[in-house]
Parts: C-alpha cells; sequence; structure tokens
C-alpha cells in the first residue's frame, strides 16, 4: 500500500493508523503547496482533487478521505481493535465521531489556514470552534479516549485535527479534559513513530 501524505497535513490521521495496525505501507510525499511527488509528477494525476490522503492499494485501487481510509486500514487489523465491528452500534458511534471530527472540527481549523479569509470569519470560526471543544471536553470526563477505554481511529483523527491549535493561536488551556487526552494520544508509541517519520520533510 502507498499513503500519500503531506507533513501537518491531515493525513498524519491514516499514517498513526497504518502504525498502529502494524500494517507494511510506503509513505509518498505529496506537497500541498505545489502539488507534485518528489520525483517531479503531478499529484493531480494521482488524485484529481489534489489533497491529501489517499490511500492506493496493492492492485491499484484508490481510497480518498481520511474517515474511510482509517476504517478500511481498521478493518484489516481487526485484533488491533481501532475500530468497532461493522454492524454494531459502536461502529455507528466511531463514525458519528469521525463526522463529528470532520465536520465540526476539521473544518473549524480550515478558515485560519487561509490567508485570504478576513479576520472577521476567522473570528466567528473560533468562537464555534471553542464551543465545540467545550462539548468535546466534557465528552472526555473520566475517558481515556473518545470511545472510553481504547483508543480508535477517531482519537487518531482528533489528534492530527486538535495539533493545529498551535499554528493557529486556539487556546486549549480551558479544555484540562482534552489537554490530557491530547497528551495521552501524543505519547502512544505508534503515534510518536509517525510524527517523527514526517518530521524530517518539514
Amino acid at each position: 500500500m502507498k499513503l500519500y501524505y503531506s507533513p501537518g497535513a491531515c493525513s498524519l490521521s491514516p499514517h498513526i493508523a497504518l502504525r498502529e495496525a502494524g500494517l507494511a505501507f510506503e509513505p509518498v510525499l505529496a506537497s500541498t503547496k505545489s502539488h507534485k511527488l518528489q520525483d517531479g509528477t503531478d499529484y493531480y494525476g494521482i488524485n484529481p482533487l489534489g489533497y491529501v490522503p489517499m490511500l492506493e492499494l496493492d492492485d491499484g485501487t484508490r481510497l480518498r478521505e481520511g474517515p474511510a481510509i482509517v476504517q478500511y486500514i481498521a478493518d484489516l487489523a481487526p485484533t488491533k481493535n481501532l475500530a468497532p465491528a461493522n454492524g454494531t452500534l459502536s461502529r455507528y458511534r466511531l463514525q458519528e465521531w469521525l463526522t463529528f471530527i470532520g465536520t465540526e472540527i476539521h473544518k473549524g481549523f480550515s478558515p485560519m489556514f487561509n490567508p485570504n479569509m478576513p479576520e472577521e470569519a476567522k473570528t466567528i470560526a473560533k468562537n464555534k470552534l471553542k464551543a465545540r471543544y467545550g462539548w468535546l471536553n466534557s465528552e472526555l470526563e473520566g475517558k481515556d479516549y473518545l470511545m472510553g477505554e481504547h483508543f480508535t481511529v477517531a482519537d487518531g483523527y482528533l489528534f492530527t485535527v486538535t495539533n493545529w491549535a498551535k499554528p493557529t493561536g486556539f487556546d486549549l488551556s480551558p479544555y484540562p479534559n482534552v489537554q490530557s487526552w491530547h497528551a495521552r494520544v501524543g505519547a502512544r508509541p505508534a503515534v510518536q513513530e509517525a510524527l517523527k517519520a514526517e518530521a524530517p520533510s518539514k
């Protein structure tokens, strides 16, 4: 398998999932600025949408969109318990989390990375994020991870986008449960491996 990624982007989420699952894969750096691979290949020729992540399977099949990719990875390694079994209510809870993270947190940070976005719009986005993180803080009360005692791919995704708090100046100090959860996920060996693997390319 190949994972097309860019350091600092949301592709860290499937990168973490692959390492947590213990699956062999080839990381392929795809710049989100130049939209080219390291050998000069036009990334738009591989993914017409031009963004990461994208997972290419051994037979050439390509999967886009992080929440779909991480569930596929989790299902390849069921004994790792990165996602509940398909068809269970717990699996729909996981999908509920992945959707929330994608639409409310991930997209909430997006305006703050856009240099053309007016400051007023960035302030509106930041205030909405404050409300979302306030709710997340209450949901994490007494829990090690989003789904309870076990790490899932939803934690990897939320960890990835929560890392954007620092570069965007979003203050996490009002959310102690989020902070302790973030530190807990960040200390996981697979997460450390993924972060170190991406660091040299920054």
